[in-house]
């Protein structure tokens, strides 16, 4: 299933954004307001002058009954962010990967810090892909809106935090 979600940082830079979201404290914050139970995050420079963010994350799966059959009642997830040095465009990269930990589930994809005027556009393209027979297409959809969701509450936070 594709992913294509957008959110736009009001009167901030790229680099303010891009600062933000690879703060280690901000990422903790956003697991906190997120509801995660546990959650480890790991920081690191890269030698494309950006960095690596890896966000473990335990989540209350507020899934449908059918779905938590195979998840229980937490999912535990595992984001890694691979951030790119700034471009000539001014513009951030990243390659992203969502694994939901012990599950054949998963979503992979880019997302893009671009100035807009004053603000900084964040868009998230990927595809969640869950390798489950009969049921795999209807969790992807389960598993795509939850990251939309995690997306939309980080940057309602940020905002918060930026403004």
């Amino acid at each position: 299933m594709e992913i294509n979600q957008t959110e736009t940082y009001d009167n901030a830079s790229v680099e303010d954004v891009y600062t933000l979201v690879t703060d280690k404290d901000f990422r903790i914050e956003t697991c906190l307001a997120q509801g995660a139970t546990h959650h480890e995050v790991d920081v690191q420079s890269n030698s494309v002058g950006g960095c690596t963010v890896t966000v473990v994350r335990s989540m209350p799966a507020e899934l449908p009954e059918f779905i938590t059959k195979f998840t229980g009642h937490t999912i535990d997830v595992k984001q890694t962010e691979v951030w790119s040095d700034i471009d000539d465009g001014g513009n951030r990269n990243c390659d992203v990967r969502v694994k939901i930990i012990g599950q054949p589930a998963e979503m992979t994809g880019t997302m893009t810090l671009r100035a807009a005027g004053g603000d900084t556009v964040f868009n998230l393209q990927g595809h969640a892909k869950v390798k489950i027979p009969f049921i795999g297409k209807k969790i992807e959809a389960e598993l795509a809106h939850a990251v939309g969701g995690a997306l939309r509450a980080e940057a309602r936070l940020g905002n918060a935090r930026l403004g």
